[in-house]
């Protein structure tokens, strides 16, 4: 999520990415955002566990299946890329640093 960090604080309010970053289950979210989020989670952390029923929650705060599939199609995208980067080492050019996203500490000017 380093990396990304700018192009959401674009998109949204500066304190919007740290507290994303921090918790995204205390970060202000839509009931539609936070559907997702729990899936992403599961799927990422225990994709062994995952059930139809996991999908409920997305569906019950409007996602449509073909949104649903997005979704799992980008956060398992995610999942593949981050495990090939972390398998061979890849590490973050120092330019991509982006010290918004380190919880507790202060951007530098």
């Amino acid at each position: 999520m380093q990396h990304h960090g700018a192009a959401l604080r674009r998109l949204t309010d500066q304190e919007f990415a740290p507290a994303l970053a921090a918790d995204w289950r205390t970060a202000e979210l839509t009931p539609r955002g936070k559907a997702m989020l729990a899936y992403a989670e599961k799927l990422t952390l225990s994709p062994a566990e995952m059930t139809a029923d996991d999908l409920e929650p997305m569906r019950a705060a409007g996602l449509s299946d073909e949104a649903i599939l997005h979704v799992c199609e980008i956060v398992s995208y995610f999942n593949y890329i981050n495990r090939m980067a972390d398998g061979l080492g890849v590490t973050l050019e120092p330019d991509w640093e982006d010290p918004i996203l380190r919880i507790g500490s202060e951007p530098s000017a």
